[in-house]
């Protein structure tokens, strides 16, 4: 018998389908969530055959249209990363579902009982550039904290992310959740990501995760609330007491381990006072791993390799293997700089000051601030939330790596026993 065709559905449609399935999945038990949740993982642990070819296109083609290393990186994915993302999404399924969870509660004198809790938002709306790891990331987290959602993520891994949408549509008809839980709108390419952030009404809260560009693009422009996620302006300050082998391995890891990511470090500040005995040996070992130094005049008579820093340096976000270097008077100028330059993502002090520590975490005004430790660390999945929706760098409802409790709104639960307000 001849297979019917099926039209491929509008973007009406498919917003319609989203917000029909957040109804189902805000009263499915947590039980058959993380079900859905291994028969995706196991879909992507399995699925490099149907996945890494369709890569190997986006990739081909984003070479061809001048795609950048770092976004190339960002977009690859072969058997071992399909490997970390099934790991992530089974890491989910360990946490705890924030749906109905209590936040407070009391008895009012009346004898009226208010309960706040968790509910899910409904349907999320994420746009994203040459990430198709976000595709398996958001879907994971919006189906663990009971939302559906909309994905618009960029013609850079069309490809990608069709095959990917499909495992996971699979995956959740096969424990019986609607396929529509989960929806890509990039065949409508630009056009889609506007109508999406125009959809107030039909789409509950929008994230965008990208370039600086992207996100101003959707927080200017979008209807729709937006939890905005930032770009990553990423310092470390070598105090005066930082020891040479955390400074050496910390700014090397920070760096070079994977420059592309938002996390990366941008911006290298020293003190005066340790420039001569750390600067040396740290930019030996940047070197040595092809960093391009961009420094300061202070800097380049310590490592005359560096070539010298303009203004614009200082406000880049690189995602490559360039890096900017200031040496400061102080951890006062250390700190005024990271005020005028940073995007309030992520910033280290390396120190064995307690003081000047406790200084730079109660000081410094961004969603991370770290001591002794590499930038790198600033990640879902690090934090122990399986994977993250984005890293939120704006002050309201969720800052930082976002989770499951991130994607959850909160309403108030009033038990009464016939009593009404005099």
């Amino acid at each position: 018998m001849l297979e019917t065709a099926v039209a491929p559905l509008s973007f009406d449609e498919k917003l319609e389908g989203a917000r029909e399935s957040a109804i189902v999945l805000a009263t499915v038990t947590t039980d058959l969530k993380n079900r859905a949740l291994e028969a995706i993982a196991a879909a992507i642990e399995t699925s490099a055959g149907e996945v890494v070819p369709a890569n190997d296109l986006d990739l081909a083609n984003g070479r061809e249209n001048g795609l950048s290393e770092a976004l190339q990186d960002r977009l690859r994915l072969d058997s071992a990363r399909l490997a970390s993302l099934a790991a992530a999404v089974r890491e989910i399924i360990a946490l705890t579902d924030p749906v109905g969870e209590a936040v407070q509660g009391r008895n009012l004198p009346n004898g009226v009982r208010i309960d706040q809790v968790r509910v899910p938002f409904g349907v999320v709306g994420a746009i994203y550039e040459a990430r198709p790891n976000v595709t398996v990331d958001i879907a994971a987290l919006a189906l663990k904290s009971g939302n559906a959602v909309v994905l618009r993520g960029g013609s850079a891994a069309e490809n990608t992310n069709r095959v990917l949408v499909a495992l996971i549509q699979e995956a959740l008809a096969s424990v019986g959740l609607p396929a529509a839980s989960v929806q890509t709108i990039d065949e409508f390419g630009r056009d889609g990501a506007k109508r999406l952030m125009q959809a107030r009404g039909a789409v509950d809260v929008l994230i965008p995760r990208g370039s600086a560009q992207l996100i101003e693009t959707v927080v200017t422009e979008s209807k729709v609330p937006v939890i905005e996620t930032g770009a990553g302006v990423v310092h470390v300050f070598l105090d005066e007491s930082a020891r040479l082998d955390w400074a050496v391995d910390i700014v090397h890891n920070a760096k070079v381990q994977r420059p592309s990511v938002c996390n990366a470090l941008e911006t290298l500040l020293v003190h005066e006072a340790a420039a001569p005995r750390v600067l040396p040996a740290v930019l030996e070992r940047l070197r040595e791993a092809g960093v391009v130094l961009h420094a300061d005049e202070a800097t380049r008579g310590l490592f005359p390799d560096a070539v010298p820093a303009s203004e614009e340096d200082w406000a880049t976000e690189y995602m490559s293997l360039d890096l900017a270097v200031r040496v400061v008077r102080d951890l006062d100028e250390a700190m005024e700089h990271i005020r005028r330059y940073s995007t309030h993502h992520t910033e280290s002090i390396i120190t064995n000051d307690l003081g000047n520590a406790e200084r730079f975490l109660n000081e410094v005004d961004s969603a991370v601030v770290m001591v002794n430790a590499s930038t790198r660390f600033t990640d879902g999945g690090e934090f122990g939330f399986g994977a993250e929706v984005g890293i939120s760098t704006q002050k309201l409802h969720a800052r930082g790596p976002m989770g499951l409790p991130e994607l959850t709104s909160t309403k108030w639960l009033v038990r009464g026993s016939g009593q009404h307000r005099a």
